[in-house]
């Protein structure tokens, strides 16, 4: 039986090679890490590796599609709380702000990884979009289910909602607040405290048709 048999067989996964892949970016950038670096970290050989992933670009898209999955993870949190539905809209965006900002400071090298493929997979991005905009919906609908909000189309309110956040955890902007020195929490507070007013009085989108 071959080394590669015998790691597959000792439980060499997808988990565990995009674990050790992003080590090796943390250690030497996204840019010269190589699918022979990281089964070199794994004691394995490259061919081991294209037996889960296909490409480098592959694993290193898995790795910021995870990535993305633990900010759905994080964001879900505030679908099931039971505070009022504009404090948990707030405390949504929030969350995933201040995950991008720290892991700007404490995951650099996998963040710019994060970034670039931000630009380089729409695909990735716009299932991301489609995860958090069903779960901004979620906290109007029941919004609504209370009578805390009045919106005649939660899924239009859900869309401006997300819309309007976007530049506050989108990668590129937190990235550029963060070396201008520029503290993104309190308009972060001034625009949610805008959309939760106006969803609170009351918001028709059939006017806008």
């Amino acid at each position: 039986m071959s080394k590669d048999t015998n790691m597959a067989d000792d439980g060499l996964t997808t988990t565990k090679i995009l674990d050790v892949a992003a080590a090796q970016i943390r250690r030497h950038g996204h840019v010269k890490t190589n699918i022979v670096d990281i089964a070199k970290a794994l004691g394995t050989s490259h061919t081991t590796i294209y037996r889960h992933f296909r490409s480098k670009a592959e694993v290193f898209d898995a790795i910021v599609a995870a990535a993305m999955k633990d900010e759905e993870a994080l964001a879900e949190r505030f679908v099931s709380a039971t505070t009022p539905a504009a404090e948990r809209l707030l405390g949504l965006v929030l969350a995933l702000h201040r995950r991008k900002r720290e892991n700007f400071v404490d995951d650099f090298e996998v963040y710019q990884l994060y970034r670039r493929i931000v630009d380089e997979r729409p695909e990735l991005v716009r299932s991301y979009a489609a995860a958090m905009t069903r779960l901004l919906a979620a906290i109007i609908e029941d919004g609504v289910r209370r009578k805390e909000f009045t919106v005649d189309d939660i899924g239009a309110a859900a869309e401006v909602v997300r819309d309007a956040v976007t530049v506050y955890v989108h990668p590129a902007h937190v990235e550029a607040a963060m070396k201008a020195g520029v503290d993104l929490e309190p308009l972060i507070r001034r625009m949610m405290m805008a959309l939760t007013a106006a969803l609170t009085s009351g918001v028709s989108f059939d006017a806008a048709e």
